[in-house]
């Protein structure tokens, strides 16, 4: 744990010398204190996915202590398209162990995520966040696994071309400087969120690199660690936020949205996921993927359908979802194919001593062994509403262990080829699609809806404003309409290009 506390770049894990989970009210006002904090910024998440913010000047202690205790109303109907004028005040309530510094302001500020609570002072059920709560504790009770989670945030810069040491349109992967503008940018962003408490891996530029004109268009991706999936969600929200605002500072642009131009890569949102028990993971056995595993797997290919309403949420997302794409179009899985929805990448199974070949002269070899394994989720992208999506992975989850015959639902549909060559069109044929439009995605969450209810889990008024909200987009046949017309592919990608 002391290590743990010394490397960790949060400097309230530091000052505090706690991890965020044990942070309390006392804390904070210590730190607030001993760091001469000025402001208070409450946050928290709209229907639209992205982190509002209610402002407070600190007082007094007594000012700030009410306000960490109780913190504040606000009107509900304009964050959530499904709460009602006539009954839209809620609290929000700071909850401690998301705090961190804001690395923006100029005057000393402490930022903190909020829950929703109703006139009660109960957890307001169809707040996304609590959502997701509910569902992993169902999981919990009815399985006995904890769910783990991260992302895989994908999103383009845009920025002035610099005509010195230019890049291969499309080549973009792990590129570095100078073929690479944007190294400096990935780097402040990663330090700023792993100070907000973001549990990163790593950072690199992707594939998608291009010109137009005299603008640069630059890929790039940020990959969290499995963390709790409540967790998880949290530090896709802040940062989205971090990684938007820090671009404004720099003056250059940033989208997440999952289609940027005709016939370059779309960005996506992995999601990768894992089984806990008893704090260890439960993702293989012998080596190895576990049976546990295969039928969280079983489940997210059974509920694919209408996960899409939670993880693809604007008509561009399904223009990101076509053939030879790397983007999945086809449900199954299989290990380490990139043509598949449900992907199982390489997990440290086979020999653990790689290193000691890359190392010869290293003579200490008691490392630690861990199960390192994860399922990916490959269809979602920078429209989502993360929490609702990281809920309905974890339902999904839940049902696949409670299918009848969910191992041979996954023995099914497993494949081993890349699904995309035209010799493969046999398999494909065989295998369920994904949904091409929002509309579809509407209808196939309109029929799957009743599990998503189970256990209180999704009240059936959000799921219900949600297929409506889906809908309104009318785009049935927009993909087949507009597809040959790049300008028309230009205006929709821009109507929503601050998707998310």
């Amino acid at each position: 744990m002391k290590n743990k506390i010394l490397m960790n770049p949060n400097p309230l894990v530091q000052y505090l010398n706690k991890p965020p989970e044990e942070f309390t009210r006392e804390d904070l006002i210590l730190y607030i204190e001993d760091h001469n904090i000025e402001m208070l910024n409450l946050r928290y998440a709209g229907e639209d996915g992205r982190l509002k913010t209610l402002t407070f000047v600190i007082n007094s202690r007594e000012h700030l202590q009410d306000v960490l205790t109780m913190g504040e109303r606000i009107d509900g109907s304009s964050l959530f398209s499904h709460i009602e004028a006539g009954s839209s005040d809620l609290y929000v309530i700071p909850q401690y162990k998301t705090a961190f510094v804001n690395p923006f302001n100029d005057i000393p500020t402490l930022d903190i995520l909020c829950g929703f609570y109703d006139k009660n002072g109960d957890p307001l059920e169809s707040a996304p966040e609590y959502i997701l709560q509910k569902a992993h504790a169902l999981l919990k009770e009815k399985t006995g696994y904890e769910f783990h989670a991260m992302g895989e945030l994908e999103f383009y810069i845009i920025s002035d071309n610099d005509p010195l040491y230019e890049a291969v349109d499309q080549r973009g992967y792990h590129e570095s400087s100078p073929f690479n503008k944007s190294d400096a940018f990935r780097h402040e962003v990663m330090l700023a969120i792993a100070q907000a408490g973001g549990k990163l891996k790593y950072g690199h530029s992707e594939v998608g690199n291009f010109t137009l004109g005299n603008t640069l268009y630059e890929q790039n991706e940020l990959e969290f660690l499995p963390c709790p999936v409540v967790d998880a969600a949290h530090q896709l929200l802040v940062a989205k936020w971090i990684i938007r605002t820090l671009a404004h500072k720099y003056g250059v642009t940033v989208t997440f949205a999952p289609k940027i131009t005709v016939g370059k890569a779309g960005s996506g949102m992995h999601i990768h996921t894992k089984l806990i028990k008893d704090g260890v993971s439960r993702m293989t056995e012998n080596g190895k993927l576990s049976d546990a595993a295969k039928k969280a797997i079983a489940g997210y290919l059974a509920l694919a359908p209408s996960l899409t309403a939670f993880g693809n949420m604007n008509p561009t997302s399904y223009f990101r979802l076509v053939p030879h794409q790397e983007a999945p179009t086809s449900i199954c899985w299989g290990d380490r194919n990139r043509s598949v929805l449900v992907r199982v990448p390489l997990g440290w199974t086979g020999n653990p001593d790689m290193y000691l070949h890359a190392n010869p002269q290293q003579k200490i070899t008691n490392h630690l062994s861990q199960d390192k394994q994860t399922v990916e989720f490959r269809c979602p992208d920078g429209s989502a509403d993360v929490y609702l999506l990281m809920a309905g992975l974890v339902v999904a989850a839940r049902h696949g262990f409670e299918m009848k015959n969910n191992l041979e639902y996954a023995a099914k549909t497993y494949v081993d080829v890349n699904i995309f060559h035209e010799e493969h069109k046999d398999v494909v044929k065989n295998l369920e699609q994904l949904p091409v439009s929002c509309a579809e995605s509407a209808d196939m969450l309109e029929k799957q809806a009743a599990i998503y209810a189970q256990g209180n889990v999704f009240p059936m008024s959000l799921l219900n404003s949600l297929i409506a909200r889906l809908r309104k987009f009318d785009d049935a046949h927009l993909r087949e309409q507009i597809a040959n017309d790049q300008q028309a592919v230009l205006d929709l990608v821009q109507k929503y290009f601050h998707c998310g």
